[in-house]
């Protein structure tokens, strides 16, 4: 997997991003950062108010996230990008083919585990109400993004899921 540079573990709130994201770190020996941690103070107060973020105030957390990731390569990196164009972004720069790449894991899940898992966070700044705002917003993998990845994410065994990614990326790096 040396031709990744970057695994972006991507997806609505709740579907597991930052506990998957931290496993497969673990797993891969990669280090691992939250792409929580570089909102704006007015995107977390903004989104503890119940408020869906735009793409103006998403666009300067997406290029935060590619900036360093273009800086530390290597990383496993939780980050939403529910858009095509955010994900476009988030791969600016980086570098690409012999020497790495950019790959995304969607973590897919239904509806229902989302929304018990969003209202068991207590103290997390994105409220469940938002939920719906971010699954309206997520744009699935059209054919041609060959970098993204879907994973069935119901599951509760994480070692289970971070299995299936490793063997998907496995087969990637062939």
């Amino acid at each position: 997997m040396s031709n990744i540079n970057t695994i972006y573990i991507m997806g609505v709130s709740g579907c597991g991003k930052s506990t998957v994201g931290k496993a497969l770190s673990e797993k891969l020996r990669r280090p691992f950062k939250d792409g929580d941690t570089f909102h704006s103070p007015e995107n977390v107060e903004k989104m503890k108010a119940g408020t869906p973020l735009n793409d103006s105030d998403r666009l300067p957390w997406l290029q935060a996230i590619n900036n360093y990731a273009r800086l530390n390569q290597g990383y496993v990196i939780a980050c939403s990008a529910l858009k095509r164009r955010y994900r476009s972004i988030l791969c600016e720069h980086l570098p690409n083919g012999a020497s790495g790449r950019a790959v995304f894991i969607l973590l897919n899940l239904k509806r229902e585990v989302l929304q018990q898992r969003v209202n068991s966070r207590p103290g997390h700044f994105m409220p469940s109400t938002l939920l719906d705002s971010q699954l309206a917003t997520l744009e699935l993998p059209s054919p041609d993004e060959s970098n993204i990845v879907t994973v069935d994410a119901n599951s509760e065994n994480v070692d289970q899921i971070v299995d299936t990614i490793v063997k998907t990326l496995a087969l990637i790096c062939e």
